[in-house]
């Protein structure tokens, strides 16, 4: 007999034995506090159980706004609790499962082990083995795997990570003989199956070297991405490329990965919410420091050390423009990257033509007083007073004499405009936006902001910001997630996703 059937015949299987007031409680599970920046952990007690679970389950994790993800992020990993009628566990594993898909594999996983293993269920546990495998912890999920029995015996990677965890557990031999067999079986993909023996052999006493090999595979897995992370093996670039924004988050926040693999990636993250300013920063300096001579991080690297060190202002706005270009198909993404070398240029009506630039890098980050400090440089009508309108506390109302040189972004600036009241619901009118169209969500977050619920009020939120770009973003739609913001004290987040709105849309 194995040792696992022998232990599942004499029930010697690893149980919980925590002592009562050693638990963790259920009561608020979250990552931050209401004093670390969380949200009311009371507010969505409440509010309809159903209506959570749908906005939970409903959003792709797909947002259009950066400033959207951000505030997401921030109230998924919240200290909350459950809404009466829902179990928190499975309120923990929603926001676990949600915050996979958003690409915050390193939060999901945080927030997976505010519970503990004891208490899983099979969403709980299924939600925190997706969060393990995002961030290449696959041995991470061992713990989870010996208390729990098998949840699902149709999910193959549950029986295989828990031979995984028999390898590192002083069974190695048994582990790998079962992981043989499961590979003649095809319990899964064959290059899933030798990297698990891969991993599998480089734990334990019985070492085995297993080569993996890719030609057969026709589309890159999560559970396969995070072996090879796990095993520091490289992917095949045609394998890797196009596989979709799931791993490019990974890469991103990988720390496995080699810096010019993880700095391709951040352009993407960062302009998704997942990188901040500093982050960026430290990544691209981290570049610098190592010293690398050639390749388009090196040149990267030292543009943004320009940014921040030439002793010209002239000369650091050139190195911002060229790291803008760099950006490519995600230019904002090297928006943020500046955002403090933004910050730290000298007001001058010289930069006049690209103040719109500078303001829309300086509010990626948040930056909103270094932004104002070119109030009374930017001419009105222009991108830069748009955005500076909308996030100007002291801003009264503004007309409409100006708006109409805004073009494209104009509908959403007005949008903006209306749901932070800073101008009247005829200036829509005069744009043939129809802002009293109802429609379901409008009527449910509305009904929340009315209630006073911020945290379901942001949950709504980013279940009307999906997309995979502002394209994809109404004006009807903005003006009711702004107004929603403002209504609950989210103002600040209010205005820098309608500041957004306009340097993105």
């Amino acid at each position: 007999m194995s040792d696992d059937q022998f232990e599942e015949l004499f029930d010697l299987k690893p149980k919980a034995d925590i002592p009562p007031a050693a638990r963790r409680s259920l009561r608020a599970v979250g990552v931050l506090g209401e004093g670390e920046g969380g949200l009311q952990a009371a507010a969505l007690g409440p509010q309809p159980a159903t209506l959570v679970e749908a906005s939970l389950r409903g959003n792709s994790g797909r947002l259009v706004s950066r400033w959207g993800h951000i505030l997401l992020r921030r109230t998924l990993a919240s200290r909350l609790a459950a809404p009466s009628g829902m179990d928190p566990v499975d309120f923990a594993a929603l926001r676990t499962a949600l915050l996979v898909r958003m690409g915050e594999g390193n939060v999901a996983r945080a927030l997976a082990q505010q519970v503990d293993n004891s208490a899983y269920d099979s969403g709980m546990s299924a939600a925190a083995f997706d969060a393990f495998v995002a961030t290449g912890d696959i041995v991470g999920a061992c713990p989870m795997l010996e208390i729990m029995r098998p949840y699902d015996a149709e999910d193959a990677r549950i029986t295989i990570t828990r031979d995984i965890c028999g390898a590192y557990s002083g069974r190695s031999g048994e582990s790998l003989r079962r992981l043989e067999r499961a590979r003649q079986q095809g319990v899964l993909p064959r290059a899933e199956m030798l990297l698990a023996q891969r991993f599998a052999g480089a734990g334990g006493s019985t070492r085995r070297a297993v080569n993996v090999e890719w030609d057969e595979s026709q589309q890159l897995s999560p559970f396969a991405y995070g072996l090879a992370l796990a095993a520091g093996l490289d992917v095949p670039t045609g394998l890797r490329d196009g596989a979709g924004r799931y791993y490019a988050m990974v890469d991103a926040t990988a720390p496995a990965l080699p810096i010019d693999k993880r700095a391709a990636s951040s352009w993407f993250a960062a302009s998704n919410g997942v990188l901040s300013a500093q982050a960026m920063v430290d990544l691209f300096s981290l570049a610098y420091g190592q010293g690398q001579s050639e390749g388009a991080v090196a040149r990267q690297a030292e543009q943004l050390r320009l940014a921040y060190v030439a002793a010209e202002p002239s000369a650091r706005l050139a190195a911002m423009q060229d790291l803008w270009a760099a950006g490519g198909e995600y230019p904002y993404g090297a928006q943020v990257m500046t955002a403090y070398a933004a910050a730290r240029l000298p007001v001058s009506d010289a930069f006049e033509d690209e103040a719109g630039d500078l303001i829309g890098s300086m509010l990626s980050a948040g930056l909103d007083r270094n932004a104002l400090r070119w109030k009374n440089v930017v001419a009105p009508g222009s991108k830069g007073w748009a955005m500076l309108a909308l996030i100007d506390p002291q801003q009264g109302a503004v007309g409409g004499s100006a708006v109409g040189d805004l073009d494209e972004t104009a509908p959403l600036f007005v949008a903006g405009l209306v749901g932070l009241g800073k101008a009247e619901n005829g200036l829509a009118a005069d744009h043939d936006i129809d802002l009293a169209r109802q429609t379901r969500w409008t009527r449910a977050i509305s009904a929340a902001a009315d209630a006073g619920s911020a945290p379901l009020v942001a949950l709504l939120a980013g279940l009307g910001m999906q997309g995979d770009g502002w394209n994809r973003m109404t004006p009807l739609y903005l003006y009711h997630i702004v107004r929603a913001l403002d209504k609950v004290g989210l103002s600040a987040e209010a205005r820098m996703i309608a500041a957004e709105a306009v340097a993105r849309g």
